[in-house]
């Protein structure tokens, strides 16, 4: 897995029948280079410009060149640091990386071939998780909820519960009673503090929320205006772009003024998802770097009333949930089950998705 945040790959081992968890195995995450992220980034700009999802424009080109080179070498290395026999590793869940996704266009982006990590390390991949469910009206994201259940199941959490993953966009999983899903992006998660930060030359994130614990509490109506957008107001499932929000005159802030604003816009809009819900959780379980971020934590907190615990505190490792989700998915794939849902995405049945590349036979 490769998220919004472009921090590096992360790669994680798990037993499982597509169906519930026996195992967690190792985890690690391999980090990309300031050099790597900026092709990345680059990347991004350039799918603005692409109507169709197969067009590779050179930015483009050469971003998904990088990002299959390195989770080659990650899964490479992975095998290597753990011990691990290839042979008893029956897929690889690869979602690649996600330049552009603008339901409104049917449009999504994930840069990464499949077919060449697979010939490269003569092992099955299953990838391209997103497009057939957009193909048949679905948002095409988000994708982790029907992991998120089958963590929910494991640990015995209470219904309904919820699990919060806050990358570079927050989304969230609602998991009722009755094993119904709810799920979608919530709204701005790391990715308008680490853009920030690094406009500002201030490091690469906001380590434990300290910068914007040093600010100034932003204006109530400057924050209400944010949280204005038209987003807010639709009814799930929706998802986002990274770079849906633009915040009118954040640049004549000082540094932590806006990463306090920043923090602030995307602790209340996760907060106020809740009205969206069926039924308020009663636990929330946060996942992801965010959860990282004590400031926003603490805000998070205060918001939902004490319901939020770490993924850890549940006996998880909230680093290795996403990457752990596509190995889910991928077993589902193999097992022709469902991996998206009205609830999920707004398709109108279950649907099973993805695509299955083997290893081309040498000659």
């Amino acid at each position: 897995m490769s998220g919004t945040s472009m921090d590096g790959v992360d790669v994680a081992l798990i037993t499982t029948d597509g169906r519930s968890v026996s195992d967690f195995g190792p985890f690690r995450t391999y980090d990309y280079s300031d050099a790597d992220r900026e092709i990345v980034k680059s990347a991004l700009d350039a799918a603005r410009t692409v109507d169709n999802r197969d067009e590779r424009p050179a930015p483009l080109a050469l971003a998904e060149k990088l990002i299959t080179d390195r989770h080659v070498e990650a899964i490479e290395q992975f095998i290597t640091d753990f011990a691990l026999r290839r042979q008893e590793i029956e897929a690889v869940g690869f979602h690649g990386q996600t330049v552009f996704h603008d339901p409104a266009r049917a449009l999504t982006i994930q840069i990464g071939d499949g077919q060449a990590m697979a010939d490269r390390l003569g092992m099955a991949v299953v990838w391209d998780f997103r497009a057939a469910d957009m193909a048949a009206g679905g948002q095409g994201a988000p994708l982790a909820p029907v992991f998120h259940r089958a963590l929910a199941e494991k640990a015995g959490l209470a219904s309904p519960s919820a699990f919060l993953n806050i990358g570079g966009v927050a989304n969230m999983t609602w998991i009722g009673q009755d094993g119904d899903l709810v799920a979608f992006d919530c709204g701005p998660g790391n990715a308008l503090i680490d853009d920030w930060m690094q406009a500002n030359h201030a490091g690469r994130y906001d380590r434990d929320g300290t910068v914007a614990r040093k600010g100034a509490d932003p204006d109530s109506d400057r924050l209400e205006t944010l949280l204005d957008d038209d987003y807010f107001r639709r009814p799930p499932p929706k998802s986002l772009d990274r770079d849906h929000f633009s915040i009118p005159g954040l640049a004549a802030m000082s540094v932590s003024d806006g990463a306090r604003l920043l923090t602030r816009f995307s602790a209340e809009s996760i907060a106020r998802s809740e009205r969206l819900l069926p039924a308020p959780p009663e636990i929330w379980v946060a996942t992801g770097g965010g959860r990282r971020n004590a400031f926003m934590m603490e805000l998070l907190k205060q918001a939902l009333g004490g319901r939020l615990v770490s993924a850890e505190e549940c006996g998880f490792d909230g680093d290795a949930i996403e990457a752990q989700a596509f190995a889910y998915l991928a077993a589902r794939h193999l097992e022709n089950l469902p991996l998206t849902f009205p609830g999920t995405t707004g398709i109108g049945q279950n649907a099973t998705g993805g695509r299955l590349t083997r290893p081309k036979c040498k000659p």
